[in-house]
């Protein structure tokens, strides 16, 4: 017998589907949107979640999020084209586009390289981005991949990958400390890291 209403039951689980969501913290949500939320704000809460499937989708351009054909990035016709900043997720991207500095265009890989979690290049937005260099659409490829093992043999792959091409291929200078993430570091510091990139 289940320890709540079956509906309950079934929130709880649904929950539980969030990264680092246990447990006893599903039931804390689950029991907080019985109990205090509004009827509006559920629907609200639903409807959003319904909308994300619905009209969000991935932009076959970049790998971006976009609720249309291509995502406000690529369809800016000001920003510079031909320079690609390379980074593993889209909370990566939005981190970068907040400083409102960088002026080109991006690639998200969907993750990064990792054997022990079983995500190898295949899992990866790689091939479209070797596309565009070998179609001679890229002058600079910049490596944004974050200063973690996985992160670093990402760059590695790639850039072995490119390196037969035409395309200078940078990697952001790691004023990043390794073994973080680009989403949590402060704007100075993502800035300082790409004014000091270099070659790779």
């Amino acid at each position: 017998m289940n320890k709540y209403p079956k509906s309950l039951e079934n929130l709880i689980e649904a929950f539980s589907y969030l990264p680092s969501v246990g447990r006893k913290t599903a039931e804390r949500y689950a029991l907080y949107t019985f109990m205090r939320m509004e009827d509006y704000q559920i629907t609200d809460f639903s409807n959003a979640l319904l909308s994300l499937k619905k009209d969000i989708h991935i932009c076959p351009s970049c790998g971006n999020i976009s609720e249309e054909d291509l995502c406000k990035v690529c369809q800016d016709n000001t920003r510079n084209h031909r320079l690609i900043l390379v980074v593993e997720s889209i909370k990566d991207l939005y981190t970068i586009e907040a400083l409102n500095s960088y002026k080109g265009i991006y690639h998200v890989l969907g993750g990064a390289i990792s054997f022990s979690k079983g995500i190898t290049t295949d899992n990866l937005n790689i091939e479209s981005l070797e596309e565009k260099v070998k179609n001679g659409l890229v002058d600079e490829i910049i490596l944004a991949t974050n200063a973690t093992i996985e992160g670093e043999t990402t760059s590695r792959y790639i850039r072995e990958l490119l390196k037969g091409y035409d395309v200078k291929i940078t990697r952001i200078a790691h004023g990043l400390p390794v073994g973080g993430d680009i989403s949590y570091l402060d704007e100075m510091t993502i800035l300082k890291a790409m004014e000091g990139r270099r070659e790779y």
